[in-house]
């Protein structure tokens, strides 16, 4: 969480997603010898003893005094730096280096991942920040602090200080980077629509590369758009995207996987799915969500197919996906029962038919009600001015 410049990601960031990995139970044993590895050099080049002693009690690491007494040494003796460095500012330098110097204590406790200290002196920081860049600055180590944790009540409570101060003003660089973070809380807590919404108004801005590399954005930015928008918005804002499709080919099975639902190509579509679940399995922002994505990709595409069809046989539906009968009977009985699908199966006759929604008489229905309403309310009021 150090502040990062160019192109690199947060190397706190990268260790949480190392220690999400090393727990996960799909990840191969040899693969979790070198992850472990890489985690424990992180820990000591950080000299993060305060997570250290985290990993140990969640049993990720197994303790070794030596390392933990050694690292504490290290911090308490930095700190003891860092506190003379704002007495002397104090005492002999202006308001600047006084701030300059709590902010650098503030950035040690964030990079050795001492939560509410560095929580604390970040406060104390502010409490010397005048201008509204600065402490925008200061938001944006909260939140990476927060990512870090998974806090997302912090995350959301950060986000809305930050709206505030852009009130006050703030530049647009800022104001983008801020998209990014909100775009990645919202789709972590599962608002997919406004989190699509976010990225992809940061596509031609991004600089957010604390948080992660920009084809995992390019990644995040289909991955919610193919589940929020409608075709002709996918089509504009997505498939023809230019900065989607100078990057979209290195991530694995992505530009396969958006091409075939908007050309209609539903079998090529179902194997492109198979190939992006291990990816999203191993995502800490997604894993939660994975069954719910799952889920609402399956309606988007049997919606789109069945969208073609008065009626057509189940038969049909299957080869088109290249799966069972069986299969595609379970699952669009399934969907049906929960109302995500406007269709009824004619199992005798084998055949599916639609009987999509009619929006312009639910319209109406919905006007006649919102009237019926407000007829009521005037009379009520009525009453009260008689009286």
């Amino acid at each position: 969480m150090d502040a990062q410049e160019g192109t690199q990601q947060s190397e706190q960031l990268i260790l949480a997603h190392n220690v999400f990995l090393l727990k996960h139970p799909d990840v191969p044993d040899i693969e979790k010898v070198r992850l472990k590895d890489e985690v424990l050099n992180s820990v000591k080049s950080n000299v993060m003893t305060p997570y250290y002693e985290t990993l140990v009690a969640d049993k990720v690491v197994e303790l070794d005094q030596s390392v933990l007494d050694s690292m504490r040494t290290k911090n308490e003796d930095e700190i003891k730096k860092l506190d003379e460095k704002i007495a002397d500012a104090e005492e002999n330098l202006g308001e600047s280096e006084v701030r300059e110097a709590h902010l650098a204590k503030s950035l040690y406790y964030i990079r050795i991942g001492e939560k509410e200290k560095a929580l604390e002196q970040l406060k104390v920081t502010e409490s010397k920040t005048v201008a509204v860049g600065q402490k925008m600055d200061l938001v944006f180590y909260t939140l990476q602090i927060s990512f870090f944790y998974m806090d997302f009540d912090l995350i959301s409570k950060s986000i809305d200080k930050a709206k505030n101060l852009f009130e006050e003003g703030g530049d647009w660089e800022r104001k983008n980077r801020l998209k990014v973070y909100e775009g990645l809380y919202c789709m972590s807590t599962r608002n997919f629509k406004k989190a699509a919404d976010l990225f992809l108004d940061s596509i031609s801005t991004f600089t957010t590369y604390e948080l992660f590399p920009y084809d995992t954005f390019i990644f995040y930015t289909v991955l919610t758009s193919i589940i929020s928008l409608d075709r002709v918005s996918l089509k504009q804002k997505v498939v023809d995207a230019p900065e989607i499709l100078t990057v979209i080919g290195k991530v694995p099975y992505l530009s396969e996987f958006l091409n075939s639902l908007y050309d209609c190509q539903y079998k090529s579509f179902f194997l492109a799915f198979a190939g992006l679940t291990e990816q999203i399995k191993l995502d800490r922002y997604l894993l939660p969500h994975f069954r719910f994505y799952m889920r609402e990709v399956r309606i988007v595409v049997y919606s789109q197919f069945l969208e073609s069809y008065k009626s057509v046989t189940i038969e049909a539906m299957a080869k088109a996906f290249g799966v069972t009968v069986e299969f595609i009977d379970l699952e669009l009985s399934r969907f049906i029962a929960a109302g995500k699908l406007h269709c009824k199966i004619d199992k005798v006759a084998g055949v599916l038919e639609t009987n999509r929604p009619d929006a312009k008489n639910a319209l109406y229905q919905a006007t006649i009600k919102q009237g019926d309403f407000l007829l009521n309310r005037i009379q009520k009021l009525s009453r009260v001015i008689d009286l």
